[in-house]
């Protein structure tokens, strides 16, 4: 739908947030500009869960289906005991999310999904300038800096850079590198036929399913990708990485000595794996905004929100960010809302991510717990009581698990505007205009 207003948007980042932002934003008839600093476009990484409240933006924007033609849908959510792989805790995700919530979830390759987003933009009008390294950011006009190419102007730019962002330490006017959490992660894939042809391992790549288990200090994440020809596996374990490295090859011994102990179908698995490497998990503290008080620039996803992995929101919270935006830049009418859309942004999206931030810092502690009571009576309330709120088992808490995956992107941003334009949106007062 075109809008007769016609704004240029700068998103600075071409990753699964920046592009949905552009996507959102394209969308609705602007002209949007995205700077990557690579010479090409791609992702690294293995799987990736997308869960119904960004299966959701998919499907508005059509492009559900070619998602999930390079997707598996899980069956359930299973959390296992790390001796022995005992089931403590079952979810079922499918049928259950889509009759529950009405989207999927679902698991992809972290590529394949890259990719989509990347091709829906393009065909979109989105214009990707590869090569461009921002140096420096005009909140005022505002601008980007690209080293060895002309300034960059636009109507609203929007700093979507990850977690080592630029845009974040030019916004607070200092460095903000990201900041260690303790925890390392092995990411791996191994075919799944290689599983099949095994006694022990077979039963875990029959029936698509999220498989957790739960260890002192650690915990082990496993699920199909691609039609099921590929197992992902994700081990979280102490960081042990040199000071100054954050990514480095793994040796495969100290990765099975390290999950010796474990429920021998896990290690098993793991003999199987032929190399890896592990990458340190970071975060960044919460800021106070997200924006500039000139009302033309925001950050989006892991440059103001970044988070650990542990409850696989990341990603769906930077598409979240960029659904919003997109629904925002639908109804804005005049240059001088842009200040307010940025502010109505900031506030619907900030208490969410860090209540999600939050809850997956918080299931680090539920996952690792060592042997001993704590540990027991967790395991106790996930094998014998019903769920209830604050439940160890986080996708079956009756509380949490809608706030999660209930979310609409589309009807939190047009509530919001409504609001506004009706002059009740809190830090908008004397700005807003009230044609509809």
């Amino acid at each position: 739908m075109l809008q007769q207003l016609q704004l240029r948007v700068g998103i600075v980042g071409a990753g699964l947030g920046g592009l949905a932002a552009a996507i959102g934003i394209a969308r609705v008839g602007h002209k949007v500009t995205v700077l990557e600093q690579a010479s090409a476009l791609g992702e690294v990484g293995a799987g990736i869960q997308i869960p119904p409240n960004s299966s959701r933006i998919l499907k508005r924007w059509d492009l559900l289906d070619k998602v999930e033609a390079v997707s598996v849908r899980p069956g359930d959510f299973i959390l296992r005991s790390y001796r022995d792989g005992k089931i403590l805790s079952r979810q079922n995700v499918f049928p259950y999310t889509e009759e529950q919530y009405g989207a999927p979830y679902l698991h992809v390759h972290r590529a394949d999904f890259h990719r989509i987003l990347t091709e829906e933009a393009i065909r979109l009008g989105v214009e990707i300038q590869l090569d461009s390294t921002v140096v420096g950011v005009d909140f005022q006009k505002p601008s980007v800096f690209v080293k060895g190419k002309p300034e960059f102007v636009a109507d609203v730019v929007i700093g979507a850079d990850g977690l080592k962002s630029v845009c974040r330490e030019l916004l607070l006017g200092r460095q903000d590198p990201p900041h260690l959490t303790g925890d390392l992660a092995y990411r791996i894939i191994v075919k799944a036929d290689d599983m099949r042809n095994h006694a022990e391992l077979k039963a875990l790549v029959e029936k698509p399913c999220i498989n957790y288990w739960m260890g002192p200090d650690s915990h082990a994440v496993c699920y199909l990708l691609q039609g099921g020809s590929l197992y992902n596996i994700v081990l979280i374990r102490p960081d042990n990485l040199p000071e100054t490295v954050n990514k480095a090859r793994a040796d495969l011994q100290e990765m099975r000595d390290f999950f010796k102990g474990w429920d021998p179908r896990l290690r098993a698995l793991l003999d199987l794996v032929q190399e890896t490497s592990k990458w340190r998990l970071q975060n960044s503290e919460e800021m106070l905004t997200w924006s500039h008080p000139n009302g033309r620039f925001v950050l989006l996803g892991d440059a103001c929100h970044a988070t650990l992995p542990y409850l696989a929101q990341g990603a769906a919270q930077a598409v979240e960010d960029g659904a919003v935006l997109g629904a925002l830049f639908e109804k804005v009418q005049e240059k001088s809302q842009l200040p307010d859309l940025l502010v109505i942004y900031e506030a619907i999206r900030k208490a969410r991510t860090t209540q999600v931030v939050k809850g997956s810092t918080s299931l680090r502690d539920i996952f690792h717990m060592h042997d001993g009571p704590q540990q027991q009576e967790r395991d106790r309330q996930l094998s014998e009581q019903e769920p209830f709120e604050g439940f160890p088992n986080r996708w079956a808490d009756p509380v949490f698990q809608p706030f999660l995956f209930g979310y609409d992107a589309y009807v939190e941003a047009y509530r919001a505007w409504r609001a506004y334009l009706n002059g009740r949106f809190p830090g908008t007062a004397g700005r807003f205009r009230t044609h509809l």
